[in-house]
């Protein structure tokens, strides 16, 4: 490895460690539940998960997991 890619790569993990200088508007996961895979997306501040309890409650163990995951990395989503 080259000089120059060394330092892109520990550039890379100073960048990766902080992670306020992320912030994701669109993704989409598939989840694998207890029970199910999901889809899960995120887009603007909105999610959506293809459970049932989601359509019911507008929000799901399955977003709610990816909001803790990536904390303080997306908009406002669901309730906590």
């Amino acid at each position: 490895m080259d000089s120059g890619m060394i330092s892109k790569i520990e550039k890379a993990k100073r960048y990766a460690s902080e992670r306020d200088r992320f912030r994701f508007s669109q993704f989409s996961v598939q989840f694998h539940g207890s029970n199910n895979e999901h889809n899960v997306n995120f887009d603007h501040g909105a999610w959506k998960c293809d459970c049932e309890y989601f359509v019911v409650h507008s929000w799901c163990a399955h977003t709610k997991a990816l909001e803790i995951l990536l904390d303080k990395m997306i908009a406002e989503g669901v309730p906590a």
